[in-house]
């Protein structure tokens, strides 16, 4: 018989079930402990119910009521079905079942159990620090060598002591945290007013909540505390940190006396997230964690992230649509596919629809916006027509409402995406040059074992260039780009309205992707020449050559790999405003969009 999920405002009264069931799982991320849902229970109208020998927590966010995933040894399908029951009876149509957060292990459940019906995402505001007990303890290394200076200097007069904490000296951490309230009231928010009742009702449960915690006194005063509570048999959790800010080396010493006095029976301490405050990550991240714990929310939706599950399906798409070879295929797959950056829709159990979106940079006036390039959109032939691409581009858009941005192939799918809004605004720009003569093609010019081939993904050959100085670029012999000068001098030349800069990651792989394809990168002075080589013709992808200095060197290169002509072609390219932005005052066509290969 099927059973209902009846939620009810947690009390002290659910300590005990949810612990047992919380034992059974072993939970990493710091939201699941009973302790934590409790103090926190009026800021996020926390409720709790058991069913199917599981628990599961339910908590407002800022869009709706959000679901734990169910924790305990029970049948989690089964809950994940009841909840479904309860958001559709409960809460109405509109409603899609939120189960947040959830961590990896929860991940791979949801897309075995129901693929193509949850899209998952990873919140990085809400990832977990976790660092090693041993490393928080000890402080050894170069990498802690700050973090070693300040305790010293705390520790100068050596008049300060570590305390436990207890019933006794809990009032003295009371009065600490009204100082602490006091010196941040210039920056109060509604979020610090929810910690500090959550503190609060920490401070009133401290040992019947079986909490765990230390305190530092400097001169007989307390100046620091924290508190926490194991998250599960290898993991211990802090929750609060407090210290006076002006005081040197009060924050680093008591996280690493609570560590030597309170965590060693732990392997991990979880130091919970940093909320998106940039100070708060830097902090954290100085502590170098061991693990930075991914946590994502999974909504019920037709249109979803592809995932590890789908590779041998996403390549029979691409096979199938684009006609590339499995080796190509793979080298993309492996060095760009990210389980989210690529949107797909399941029909008969598979994806049968795909487009991948990845992130750059556009540059209007003066401001740089983040924009998703669109790339290989395809859909199974026997799967068309039914608009499943453009709902896919109308998801992408309405999720990152963010400018999308592409390079159609040719002027009849140029006019399938103008019709779902994208409008021109790249250059298109191509030219060819030939052999000048076969004289010079056949005798002359520079040998090839005087232009030499890549010796790497990154780079050509070294070259010397001591006269420099008095050569222009077309006379000195190419040399070694490394990937910095490459996009460096990339974005310095191609900078103006509506051009579109790459990331790191992206440029590497566009050289990457280049030497793949038997291509090479070269650095001719100050400029940059990436190009390949296609049965008789050399393809320059881009340089930032001009003039005679680019018709010089391609005469070279023709010379030395010995084909007939160079081609260029920027097919230019379109964008996409999302719903409710602001576009901007006239689009230009003049903007650069090139290494569009992801």
């Amino acid at each position: 018989m099927a059973e209902k999920i009846e939620f009810h405002p947690i009390s002290v009264e659910d300590r005990e079930w949810m612990n047992e069931r919380l034992r059974e799982e072993q939970p990493e991320a710091c939201e699941y402990g009973f302790v934590n849902n409790y103090i926190w229970r009026n800021a996020y109208e926390v409720e709790v119910a058991q069913v199917y020998g599981c628990g599961v927590i339910r908590y407002q966010g800022e869009k709706g009521y959000l679901f734990s995933y169910p924790f305990g040894n029970g049948d989690k399908k089964a809950v994940i079905e009841a909840l479904k029951v309860y958001c559709l009876e409960k809460l109405g149509h509109e409603y899609k079942l939120d189960l947040c957060p959830i961590t990896d292990k929860h991940r791979k459940e949801l897309i075995t159990w129901y693929p193509g019906q949850y899209i998952i995402d990873a919140d990085r505001d809400d990832f977990d620090y976790v660092y090693l007990t041993e490393d928080l303890a000890s402080l050894k290394g170069k990498k802690y060598h700050g973090k070693r200076n300040h305790i010293a200097r705390f520790m100068d007069d050596d008049d300060w002591s570590y305390e436990p904490l207890n019933a006794e000296n809990l009032k003295e951490c009371r009065g600490l945290e009204k100082e602490w309230v006091s010196i941040h009231e210039d920056k109060w928010e509604e979020g610090v007013a929810d910690e500090t009742i959550a503190l609060q009702e920490a401070f009133d449960h401290y040992e019947e909540f079986g909490l765990v915690g230390g305190l530092i006194r400097k001169g007989g005063k307390v100046v620091a505390f924290t508190i926490g509570e194991p998250m599960n048999d290898q993991m211990m959790v802090v929750h609060f940190e407090k210290a006076y800010p002006d005081l040197q080396g009060a924050y680093p010493m008591i996280n690493q006396q609570f560590v030597l006095h309170e965590c060693q029976n732990y392997k991990y301490v979880n130091r919970e997230e940093d909320v998106g405050d940039l100070g708060l990550r830097k902090a954290k991240l100085s502590y170098y964690p061991e693990i930075l714990l991914r946590k994502y929310s999974a909504v019920v939706s037709d249109v979803v992230f592809a995932n590890e599950n789908d590779i041998d399906q996403i390549k029979m798409i691409w096979r199938t649509c684009f006609g590339d070879e499995d080796d190509y295929i793979r080298f993309y797959l492996a060095h760009r596919f990210e389980v989210e950056n690529m949107l797909v829709i399941h029909e008969d159990g598979k994806p049968v629809s795909m487009a991948s979106f990845l992130p750059a940079l556009l540059k209007q006036g003066e401001e740089w916006a983040p924009v998703r390039y669109v790339y290989a959109v395809a859909t199974l032939p026997e799967y068309r027509g039914k608009g499943y691409a453009s709902r896919i581009l109308k998801y992408a858009s309405d999720k990152y409402k963010e400018p999308l941005i592409l390079q159609p192939e040719g002027e009849e799918v140029e006019k399938f995406y103008e019709k779902l809004g994208f409008v021109n605004a790249f250059e298109k720009k191509s030219w060819e040059i030939t052999a000048s003569g076969d004289e010079e093609f056949s005798a002359g010019g520079v040998s090839a074992t005087e232009l030499p081939d890549a010796e790497s993904d990154l780079q050509a050959a070294s070259y010397d260039n001591s006269d420099a100085k008095n050569s222009t670029p077309a006379q000195k012999d190419p040399g070694e780009v490394t990937l910095a000068e490459y996009q460096a001098i990339r974005d310095a030349y191609f900078d103006r309205e509506n051009y579109v800069s790459w990331d790191e990651d992206a440029i590497a792989y566009a050289l990457l992707e280049n030497d793949f394809c038997d291509g090479h990168v070269l650095k001719i002075g100050e400029n940059i020449l990436l190009y390949r080589l296609e049965k008789n013709t050399l393809r320059v992808v881009e340089t930032t050559l001009e003039g005679e200095a680019l018709q010089s060197q391609i005469q070279k290169l023709l010379s030395s790999h010995q084909v007939p002509k160079a081609v260029y072609e920027n097919k230019g390219g379109m964008i996409k405003y999302p719903e409710g932005m602001e576009k901007p005052k006239g689009v230009s066509n003049t903007g650069y969009l090139n290494l569009t290969l992801g």
